[in-house]
């Protein structure tokens, strides 16, 4: 029997077969090149399905929040001076993360450990590990404690709406009540000695020039009252035996003392403290009023350089043009730099009977020492104008 003739460009079983031996096939090259980059590929997505399968489980025990649909704020407090570990171990009691050691780990490797701050913060159940480190390092709960500054110069009032505008306290009104009477404090020997005067009563607030100017680190949580404590004691220890002496040597109690210096600390800048001393010195020597513009002022509210006949005719015991000697107490909370002027009044004013003052620059402050009534006279006269424009920028009526 003939063989079959074979089809054109078909090969027969015994070529395909040495074909596939010796790769004749024109596509083994290209599956030769392909295979080892499919074989990485498709080990790289294994990789990676089991890397994110394995992160979504760690960060499911460990990172993610405790409950995503709990978004009820939790009161948390970090005391000052707490260290990781122990705010770590108390998010996780309340509740707040998985695992406190995890948390620590965490906030270390991301170099967060040393910034949070201490402070009350509402964190909730739905926010994540990092969320609520986030939270604690930007220090956006309220803080424990705070600085506040009391700036010489200021009275009672103007240190109560401060403690307010601080968010230290609620109103004003506890702490402008307790400092109105004073009675609380009567266990200060200065404020003992204060209360005995007659004219006490009279005062509009007690411990005027008592609330000691400086900077101090208070709880936020504190009263009106403990603040009060906190300034009184301040004014007690500044307040040497070595100035109670001098005092006594010019026969003036501490009373008397933070009354002048609370005039020296509103009539001049520091520069000027001495001689301003000396000449409130000369004029008491003198048995003249002592004239004081901030005497009025503090009754009346005013901040006008040129004061109205009707504000110098002021019915009050602060009233120094209508009144010999020192106003009935103080008129603000004076510095201790103050309080050591009118102690230790410029030796060369008080020989030279310097009896007047006046403003020559209200912008800058300076004034101008004279000591006759003829001198000052001329220099109100030369001066005045600047007080009149000096009212009028600010737009205070004549």
């Amino acid at each position: 029997m003939a063989k079959k003739k074979k089809r054109s460009g078909m090969l027969s079983e015994h070529e395909l077969h040495e074909r596939r031996r010796y790769g004749f096939f024109w596509y083994d090259w290209l599956w030769k090149l392909l295979r080892p980059v499919l074989v990485l590929a498709a080990s790289f997505v294994i990789v990676c399905g089991l890397v994110y399968t394995g992160y979504q489980k760690i960060n499911e025990l460990f990172f993610a929040p405790m409950d995503v649909k709990d978004t009820q704020t939790v009161a948390f407090e970090v005391s000052s001076g707490s260290s990781l570990s122990t705010v770590s171990r108390n998010l996780e009691a309340a509740g707040l993360i998985h695992n406190h050691t995890v948390f620590k780990y965490m906030a270390d490797f991301m170099g967060m450990g040393q910034k949070i701050q201490s402070g009350d913060y509402e964190l909730s159940r739905a926010m994540s590990a990092a969320d609520i480190l986030d939270q604690l390092i930007s220090g956006d709960g309220k803080p424990l404690t705070a600085k506040i500054t009391i700036i010489p110069g200021w009275t009672v009032e103007n240190v109560a709406d401060y403690l307010v505008d601080q968010d230290i306290l609620d109103s004003a009104e506890e702490f402008l009540a307790l400092c109105r009477t004073g009675e609380s404090y009567s266990g200060y020997y200065f404020i003992e000695e204060m209360m005995k005067t007659a004219d006490y009563g009279e005062r509009l607030y007690a411990l005027e020039g008592y609330l000691s100017p400086n900077t101090y680190e208070i709880y936020t949580s504190s009263s009106a009252d403990t603040i009060i404590k906190r300034l009184l004691s301040q004014t007690e220890a500044a307040y040497s035996l070595a100035y109670d002496e001098r005092a006594q040597e010019m026969g003036m109690t501490m009373d008397e003392v933070f009354t002048l210096a609370s005039m020296i600390e509103k009539e001049a800048k520091t520069a000027d403290f001495a001689k301003v001393s000396a000449v409130f010195h000369n004029r008491l020597k003198k048995g003249m009023t002592l004239g004081s513009d901030v005497t009025i002022k503090y009754v009346s509210g005013s901040e006008k350089m040129v004061l109205s006949g009707a504000e110098l005719d002021v019915d009050s015991p602060y009233n120094t043009y209508q009144h010999k000697g020192l106003p009935i107490g103080p008129i603000c909370n004076p510095s201790m730099g103050a309080v050591v002027a009118a102690l230790y009044p410029d030796e060369q004013y008080l020989a030279q009977k310097y009896l007047y003052f006046c403003s020559t620059d209200p912008d800058s402050g300076e004034l101008c020492f004279t000591r006759t009534l003829e001198e000052h006279e001329a220099a109100v006269a030369m001066y005045r104008p600047l007080w009149e424009e000096y009212d009028k920028r600010r737009g205070l009526n004549p």
